[in-house]
């Protein structure tokens, strides 16, 4: 019998509570129905998904964790942190509190990648999945990005290769890590969630604590260069030389043999240099590095990461709806030599935006400001402003922003859409709030 099978045994014997109805958690009702297991499903909003099927108890609302009492097993969305205190009353009880990608990473057969970082994350994810497609294997794409991979670890086998985007939140206290490690780097983010900086930090080191095996870290960043491991430490850099990859004259270094020209690459971004160092000191020793390199130069980017939408009147617009923070902001302001029309703003995670300031100042021209965070970006801005060449504006909507964007660009001008905060006080998510912005700028006349 199997890890997976015995696991199933398990749920079957089980009283079981599921903790939001989201993408991750859908696939796992229908698993669980199936095994005839006896699961109640907590939510604080109202269920959208046709509930008939299930025979399930439900319990939603503000005050939806107040019958959260007696249960064997929780699964909890990653919304919901291992910190609130039902749970952690459930587990001082005994508990199992545990989330489907953790599952996936205790019971496959398969080998797992899992990279986190405060950004950079996604793109190397689909990086490193895409190359070793091109290398022949079947690879399994979750996390955060793909589809929710729990129901799948039936199909997987010792010699499939299971790649994971990894948040704070999935990390937070799991018991399991993947056998190769990567962080892309670590800056404040989500401190609207977390109690502090160093809870984040050290949720994010959970990805390589709990297991032998590879760890790929950002020599270049103040936390993840000075991260200590029992395992394997391949270091990549931007700034100098490494053991494994890293940059140096807009070259791509290989222990000192240089394999990519970054003007050979299609992907915009000093940052996107460093994606794929990490991405190729994670898997170097899985792939034909030659073949994986020409892969790597056909590469695009992801949706809404520094994605060019078009050009009007010689003004070229790019979505960066992604970037949620001021270090992901600070990063596309780098990406570009011409002038900057920046759109920013958005909902507030109780980040510093001081950094930003100076950034803003070198690169843009004009700054339009909306949402939540307009005035701390304003105020930061302000403060460090000591020139007058640089015109802001402060508006409400996205419409006006892109209106007022189209207004005051010129020919040869840049317009970026990075708001360096997130998307929740306007839009449903980052993506949400980027087709919006796509949409708006195709319907602008030529």
């Amino acid at each position: 019998m199997n890890k997976l099978e015995e696991f199933n045994l398990e749920l079957k014997k089980k009283k079981i509570a599921v903790i939001g109805v989201g993408v991750s958690n859908i696939p796992l009702l229908d698993y669980l129905k199936d095994l005839s297991a006896n699961v109640t499903i907590f939510d604080k909003k109202e269920i959208t998904i046709d509930m008939s099927k299930y025979n399930f108890k439900v319990f939603t609302g503000n005050d939806y964790l107040t019958n959260l009492k007696g249960f064997d097993i929780i699964f909890r969305s990653p919304s919901c942190l291992p910190t609130t205190k039902e749970l952690v009353e459930e587990a001082n009880r005994g508990a199992y509190i545990t989330t489907e990608v953790e599952e996936v990473i205790r019971l496959t057969p398969a080998k797992v990648i899992g990279i986190t970082g405060s950004d950079g994350k996604t793109t190397t994810t689909t990086l490193i999945s895409k190359v070793l497609e091109a290398n022949n294997y079947h690879v399994f794409l979750g996390g955060n990005i793909g589809v929710p991979l729990f129901t799948k670890i039936k199909d997987m086998t010792e010699d499939d290769i299971v790649v994971l985007e990894l948040s704070s939140f999935q990390l937070m206290n799991m018991r399991v890590s993947p056998s190769i490690s990567v962080i892309t780097n670590i800056s404040p983010n989500h401190l609207d969630y977390h109690k502090d900086y160093q809870e984040y930090i050290d949720a994010k080191t959970c990805i390589y604590k709990n297991s032998n095996g590879i760890l790929v870290l950002n020599k270049d960043n103040e936390i993840t260069s000075k991260l200590t491991s029992t395992r394997e430490i391949r270091y990549f850099s931007r700034y100098q030389k490494t053991n494994y990859f890293y940059v140096s004259d807009n070259n791509i270094y290989y222990k000192d043999k240089l394999i990519i020209n970054t003007k050979d690459l299609h992907i915009r971004g000093v940052h996107n240099y460093e994606n794929v160092c990490a991405c190729l000191s994670a898997i170097i020793d899985l792939i034909d590095l030659d073949k994986s390199i020409e892969v790597i130069k056909k590469f695009s980017g992801v949706e809404h990461r520094i994605e060019f939408v078009r050009e009007i009147n010689g003004v070229k617009w790019y979505n960066d709806s992604v970037s949620s923070s001021p270090t992901r902001t600070i990063a596309g302001l780098n990406s570009f030599t011409e002038p900057i029309v920046l759109i920013a703003g958005g909902y507030d995670k109780n980040l510093d935006y001081t950094p930003l300031a100076k950034p803003i100042l070198e690169h843009v021209k004009q700054l339009i400001l909306f949402g939540s965070t307009k005035d701390k970006i304003l105020n930061a801005v302000t403060k460090e402003k000591t020139n007058e060449n640089i015109e802001i504006h402060v508006l409400n909507t996205l419409e006006e922003v892109v209106n007022k964007a189209k207004e005051v660009s010129n020919k040869g001008d840049v317009v970026l859409f990075s708001p360096a905060s997130a998307s929740f006080d306007l839009f449903k998510n980052f993506a949400d709030r980027g087709l919006q912005f796509k949409e708006l700028v195709k319907k602008i006349p030529d």
